[in-house]
């Protein structure tokens, strides 16, 4: 499966400026989002289920096997759930 279409996950190394917003060691959802890639941004989902734009430099990309990545995205689409 090509990279770009598998769910992408990233953990966050910097908070600073933003730490009730991000916390630091957190595994965040990344959403692809080309044009925030060209300038150097992050579409990252937060725990409400809503989406906003980081620097990439606070985040690093992590590879999860399978599985995990499964629960994970049971896990997102109940929360997504609860916040409708």
């Amino acid at each position: 499966m090509a990279r770009s279409s598998r769910t992408r996950f990233a953990v966050c190394i910097d908070n600073s400026d933003y730490p009730a917003s991000l916390e630091l060691h957190k595994i965040y959802r990344v959403l692809p989002d080309k044009e925030a890639e060209e300038h150097g941004d992050i579409r990252i989902v937060d725990e409400s289920g809503e989406d906003y734009l980081f620097e990439a430099d606070r985040f690093l990309p992590v590879d999860l096997p399978p599985k995990t990545v499964r629960v994970l995205n049971r896990s997102f689409a109940r929360l997504g759930a609860e916040a409708r």
